[in-house]
């Protein structure tokens, strides 16, 4: 079975953002700890059954997807490569959070749009790209059933994902997509649960390296490359 790694944004492990996004999808990737009790008010059943995709991949933010290594690649060569590009960057702001509402799902974004963001997480598609075996055609077959515009299928066939580039949307997913039903009362937790991480911006000063060791399962956070570091 294949492996996958992810280059992903996550704040400091020792940050109360990591410990309240940890409690509300359930777990820890850090350390698989399983979080119980209720969370502003919803039941723990009910938001894990809300939160189930977002709880596999783990609190984040997409950088570089998750990508099974190239042929004669080891995770060793890119944490290396990791190391070495973080260390020629430098942190900068991403200015405050909030939660918002992205094609029916919950998330944290930027409150205004950051060019330098996005400059960023485009230097690092391409920067680890080598790194990225192709993408095989089940996979490819997949992300095009659920429909994708013609420039997204363009960087999907260049790499390996839809959503880099022009396309790209920093965004911290919390639930997986929520009914009608449920929306505005989970909006209304989220918003209540995460305000006191909110109330100052956040500073892009790490990429993250998460492994999910076979197909399905789920991310663990493995190492962080502080920038500037």
């Amino acid at each position: 079975m294949t492996e996958r790694f992810a280059i992903y944004y996550a704040p400091s492990a020792n940050s109360p953002l990591w410990d309240r996004a940890s409690a509300w999808l359930g777990r820890d990737p850090l350390t698989n700890e399983l979080f119980e009790g209720a969370i502003a008010g919803i039941e723990r059943n009910r938001l894990l059954n809300l939160t189930q995709s977002a709880n596999r991949y783990a609190f984040h933010a997409t950088i570089k997807p998750p990508m099974a290594l190239a042929d004669g690649a080891t995770v060793d060569d890119l944490r290396a490569s990791l190391a070495d590009f973080a260390k020629r960057q430098s942190p900068f702001s991403i200015g405050k959070l909030t939660v918002a509402s992205l094609d029916g799902f919950l998330a944290l974004i930027p409150e205004a749009e950051n060019e330098a963001l996005v400059d960023f997480a485009a230097s690092v598609v391409e920067e680890f790209e080598p790194h990225r075996a192709p993408l095989s055609l089940k996979d490819r077959a997949a992300r095009l059933a659920r429909g994708l515009t013609p420039r997204q299928e363009e960087l999907l066939d260049a790499y390996g994902y839809p959503y880099v580039f022009d396309e790209f949307r920093f965004h911290m997913t919390l639930t997986d997509r929520l009914s009608q039903e449920d929306h505005a009362e989970v909006m209304a937790a989220a918003q209540a649960w995460f305000a006191p991480d909110l109330a100052e911006p956040l500073t892009f000063d790490r990429l993250v390296l998460y492994h999910e060791p076979e197909p399905a399962s789920y991310f663990r956070r493995l190492e962080d490359f502080r920038l500037g570091a």
